[in-house]
């Protein structure tokens, strides 16, 4: 058993791009690039929490959808996930050795694609992912699609089921499946009260 904690500090050659940042794509970003994978996020900024406010997110009293975008932004840049806000994917090819994803601004190379782009399924139909009889990307347990290296997350595998709390469990089961591909282990990322003093030090809350 492997545990995050002991090695979030290694570096690794594997590069992720999520697209879409949302719940579901920044809990997947949050978890790769915490764990030294190579990590990038294109958002178009049309999640629904900007709808939204909270309160039957287990551990959340009460907050405002915003708000807790907000939060979930600035943790993952203090990770250092690079964070391509108002730049959505607009194509994916699969590639011989990976995949190429496409911007309006640009192209970008990644070794594995997580897809969080809610209920829009346009790119995973483009690039070719399986579907089920209910018109949803079909995914494993790992939310792995039918195209090996490409995860898709949240409102994409879920008909009409798009919570915030369903969302997010689906991005870091996709990138848990990811680093446990990576690594050639299964990974647990199972932090204890000394990770936390460890990475945050001082600003950790007594």
């Amino acid at each position: 058993m492997s545990n995050g904690s002991s090695e979030n500090d290694n570096e690794f050659d594997e590069s992720v791009i999520v697209g879409g940042g949302g719940p579901a794509g920044l809990s997947a970003a949050l978890f790769t690039a915490k764990n030294g994978l190579e990590t990038t996020v294109f958002d178009a900024d049309e999640t629904w929490m900007h709808k939204a406010h909270l309160f039957n997110y287990l551990g959340i009293g009460s907050v405002g959808g915003s708000e807790f975008m907000e939060t979930a932004r600035q943790q993952v840049d203090d990770f250092g996930v690079d964070r391509r806000q108002e730049e959505p994917v607009t194509a994916v090819s699969d590639e011989a050795d990976g995949f190429t994803v496409e911007t309006e601004d640009g192209e970008y190379d990644a070794d594995y694609v997580i897809l969080a782009t809610g209920a829009n399924r346009d790119i995973a139909d483009d690039l070719g992912c399986a579907f089920t009889d209910a018109d949803v990307v079909d995914v494993d347990v790992d939310m792995e699609t039918s195209v090996s290296g490409v995860y898709a997350t949240g409102a994409m595998v879920r008909p009409e089921e798009w919570q915030a709390a369903i969302s997010v469990g689906d991005g870091a089961a996709a990138a848990l499946n990811i680093l446990s591909a990576v690594r050639g282990d299964h990974y647990h990322d199972f932090d204890v009260p000394a990770d936390a003093e460890r990475v945050f030090g001082d600003v950790l809350a007594e």
